[in-house]
């Protein structure tokens, strides 16, 4: 039984109006990222409480906190986002979720990734001991422009690292967008470390992100061979479609709808069960 989930902070600012939305699509899990226009590793203890009291009220369960954790540059200084990565594990405990999504810091545009490789490398490391700390499991995404944008580099990075406590989110969007065929160049190499599927679709000629099925992201090969291989996990809705920054995403309440749609018409179509 596969399970769905979403960034709810691309319905609205609001958190009440996130959750009240993913309810009313019969979403029981969701993954946080912002609220009120902050982001979640930034609101105050009592924005917190407050979350939580509403989630509870909805009936809904965290899957995953999608933070921006190695959203830097690597030529940035590391310590203090380390302390925001402990931050970050503190508020995951806060709501019992089991996953933290995380990325591989930005590189200069026209840096040789290979360059960087040993700092990369060495700093997810220090996080990947953190969620070992705490019993959490990172989520690695493959990011546009970051260390780990193509199949290769994020197969170095979880192999390097080579802790269970950090594995893959599976992003197809953002491999179009970075001329990777999903399924076609990655599924193979790649599907032992993936944990988690992010649902994001994108056009190769344009970068255009579109809902599940309809761009170059062969999300219905790569739901198939899901299938086919037992995969039983979260599906996380972060649709993109009125706008996408390198810090998120936002679709409103009835694109969300549009993309909870599309996805589950894949579903559907496949004969998959999914709650």
């Amino acid at each position: 039984m596969w399970t769905l989930s979403g960034f709810i902070d691309e319905i609205s600012p609001d958190f009440t109006e996130q959750c009240a939305t993913a309810s009313g699509l019969g979403l029981t899990f969701v993954e946080l990222r912002s609220a009120w226009g902050t982001n979640i590793l930034d609101l105050a203890p009592g924005q917190l409480a407050a979350m939580k009291e509403t989630l509870a009220a909805y009936g809904l369960e965290v899957s995953s906190i999608g933070s921006p954790i190695g959203k830097i540059s690597i030529e940035d200084g590391f310590p203090p986002h380390l302390e925001r990565m402990r931050h970050a594990a503190e508020v995951a405990h806060l709501f019992g979720a089991p996953y933290i999504r995380i990325f591989s810091f930005f590189l200069r545009p026209g840096a040789d990734p290979a360059d960087h490789r040993e700092e990369v490398i060495g700093r997810m490391r220090a996080l990947a001991r953190v969620a070992e700390n705490a019993d959490l499991v990172l989520l690695h995404e493959n990011e546009k422009e970051i260390y780990g944008d193509v199949p290769s580099r994020c197969l170095d990075v979880v192999r390097s690292v080579d802790s269970p406590h950090l594995r893959l989110a599976w992003d197809p969007a953002n491999f179009v967008q970075v001329g990777v065929r999903p399924h076609t160049d990655g599924y193979a190499a790649l599907r032992p470390h993936v944990e988690y599927i992010q649902i994001k679709d994108a056009l190769a000629a344009t970068g255009e992100v579109v809902p599940a099925g309809k761009g170059d992201g062969e999300v219905d090969r790569t739901i198939r061979a899901l299938h086919h291989d037992g995969f039983d996990g979260f599906f996380s809705l972060e649709p993109h479609l009125a706008a996408g920054t390198a810090v998120g995403g936002f679709s409103g309440p009835e694109l969300f709808r549009t993309a909870w749609q599309a996805f589950t018409d894949l579903l559907t179509a496949e004969g998959i069960a999914y709650q």
